[in-house]
């Protein structure tokens, strides 16, 4: 495994998307800002270089079907394309992880890992050295998409500025499943503040310690909550209580 060869195959397969794309642009940061993440954890847990080195490729390829999607239809709508099963296909059906991967060693890992990454449960999978590294790549992913929810433009990945979102309303069936300690589903997202809660609620599937220290040290719920201003009182009062349950969730998650 090398990680660095991987890398510059990674550069050549997105030369043939457009990197002006505000879009595909926020997807390459997202992708080494995974990677960041995956490495991070690994040195956390103090894993081996082996094993740190096949969670950073992993980290790598896991949202490459994303770019086909982008150049399709210019939208990370789960209902416009699997981006996860697709990054299978051309990784593995039309034999391009090669171009990452010099043997085929790692590569039922390397399947599940990315075909799992974005399951709404993570499930069916019995190898414990592909479970970890489904586990490992789904906390990585959630953890980035923290700092892009943060850091990143708004209009490019919820279509509206946040006055316009602080306005709406959170969907009943959607503010009740906070309080399961559960994540949304898609199909249960209705109004753009769906979807901002559905982004905060992913701290209700990390799996590792070491994935909620990061959230703490960052003080991420505190930081997304506050973003949008929330102009709805239903809405703000509502996201107050969110916050709060969220904050009490990780301090008993991390046993504090």
């Amino acid at each position: 495994m090398d990680f660095t060869k991987a890398s510059h195959a990674f550069q050549e397969y997105l030369k043939d998307y457009d990197q002006n794309n505000d879009k595909v642009r926020l997807k390459i940061v997202h992708t080494y800002g995974v990677v960041k993440q995956a490495e991070e954890m690994c040195r956390r847990r103090n894993l081996d270089q082996e094993t740190t080195s096949l969670a950073k490729i992993i980290a790598l390829l896991h949202d490459i079907g994303r770019f086909e999607q982008l150049k399709r239809f210019d939208s990370f709508e789960p209902a416009t394309m699997d981006h996860a099963a697709y990054g299978v296909q051309i990784l593995f059906e039309e034999g391009m992880i090669r171009r990452f991967m010099p043997d085929d060693r790692w590569d039922e890992i390397i399947r599940t890992a990315i075909a799992k990454h974005s399951d709404f449960v993570l499930e069916g999978v019995s190898d414990p050295c592909a479970l970890f590294h489904a586990r490992l790549i789904r906390d990585a992913d959630k953890l980035d998409n923290f700092r892009v929810k943060l850091e990143d433009d708004l209009l490019t990945f919820m279509g509206m500025p946040g006055e316009e979102i602080g306005a709406l309303e959170i969907s009943p069936k959607v503010y009740e499943t906070v309080f399961r300690s559960s994540t949304i589903l898609s199909a249960d997202r209705i109004t753009k503040m769906d979807y901002w809660v559905s982004y905060l609620v992913h701290i209700f599937d990390l799996n590792f310690k070491e994935s909620m220290d990061i959230v703490a040290e960052n003080n991420y719920i505190e930081k997304l909550v506050a973003r949008i201003p929330y102009t709805n009182p239903v809405t703000a009062c509502q996201m107050q209580e969110i916050q709060n349950y969220a904050e009490q969730y990780i301090k008993k998650f991390k046993g504090v």
